[in-house]
């Protein structure tokens, strides 16, 4: 996971206040938590576009086992994926270690499902097939 503490300078400028549909015009800064991930590249399938992200976020390798279920995330449509053979020890990197500041935190975090509601894992419709596939109970 990605512990992430972010705080815009306002409210529509914040994809967390806008999902948390917060009305004021002031962000008041969100702790939550989300799995490595991102956008598909012109060219590239979901599948890399994953294996390429984990990479760019925490230095880790891996491979694809397969496809777990698709969602939304921010409105965009989301592939999550089964990656097995992980290689490497996780380093916070790219564009989330560069973004680091006191307003926008990001930190690398081994978790059971136990803790998917404390950390706010977002989005929550993911926690229920996550805590289902690693066969735990939340």
């Amino acid at each position: 996971m990605i512990k992430r503490y972010l705080r815009q300078e306002s409210a529509s400028a914040c994809v967390m206040c806008e999902a948390r549909n917060w009305n004021r015009p002031d962000c008041p800064g969100h702790h939550y938590a989300v799995l490595p991930g991102g956008h598909v590249e012109e060219g590239e399938t979901a599948e890399t576009a994953a294996l390429r992200e984990l990479n760019e976020e925490t230095t880790l390798t891996g491979r694809i086992d397969r496809l777990l279920w698709t969602g939304k995330h921010n409105g965009r449509p989301a592939s999550y994926f089964l990656v097995t053979e992980v290689i490497g020890t996780p380093v916070l990197s790219g564009d989330e270690a560069d973004a680091q500041s006191p307003e926008n935190i990001s930190e690398l975090m081994w978790v059971g499902a136990d803790e998917f509601d404390e950390l706010g894992l977002y989005p929550a419709d993911v926690r229920s097939p996550l805590t289902e596939l690693l066969g735990t109970s939340a």
